[in-house]
């Protein structure tokens, strides 16, 4: 019987992974970037209407080693300026086309006043006034929010927005406002 019960686990733990590389985005996690453990976390619920879409108004990357030390450094400054429990975005994009787990899933983000409850958080890592989103950087975004509806993160006719949308800022820049305004859930 045990064995039985091990087979199927193993099974289970195959499928899964199948699942995964599958569908799935592959996100380097906040253990292969150097991230530190959230003080705290609040929970964030499933099926959730809204995507809302940022830039860190920083340095570009375009490698791991690059992109993992500007993620440190804004998880440092989240943290330890703003007294934030987290790095505030769900995940990030980098210009080398990963995306980085920041929160992760169903943990609630610091990224949106009056929206944190209500949406997942992807920053793109730059300052897209002046720099542009790679066809990586939109295929990996796209990417993370058809694994967010697969999953159950967002319902699948989410709305996404930019972060200006929600609030008085720049963000997430013009050169990457102009872009997500022509992705399907985008809305006015």
């Amino acid at each position: 019987r045990s064995i039985n019960m091990a087979n199927k686990a193993l099974i289970l733990v195959a499928v899964l992974c199948f699942a995964q590389a599958v569908f799935g985005v592959a996100v380097v996690s906040k253990a292969s970037w150097g991230g530190r453990a959230a003080k705290s976390k609040s929970a964030l619920g499933n099926y959730l209407s809204y995507a809302v879409v940022h830039h860190t108004a920083g340095n570009y990357c375009s490698t791991r080693a690059a992109c993992a030390q500007e993620l440190r450094n804004i998880q440092s400054y989240h943290m330890d300026s703003l007294g934030w429990s987290d790095i505030g975005y769900n995940f990030l994009i980098g210009g080398d086309g990963a995306v980085y787990e920041g929160r992760g899933w169903n943990v609630m983000g610091a990224h949106a006043t009056n929206w944190n409850s209500k949406s997942i958080g992807i920053s793109f890592l730059g300052n897209y006034n002046s720099n542009t989103a790679t066809s990586a950087m939109v295929s990996a975004a796209k990417g993370i929010l058809a694994d967010a509806v697969s999953r159950g993160q967002i319902v699948s006719g989410y709305i996404l927005y930019g972060h200006r949308q929600v609030s008085a800022t720049e963000c997430p820049g013009t050169n990457l406002w102009n872009e997500i305004r022509n992705w399907s859930n985008w809305r006015a």
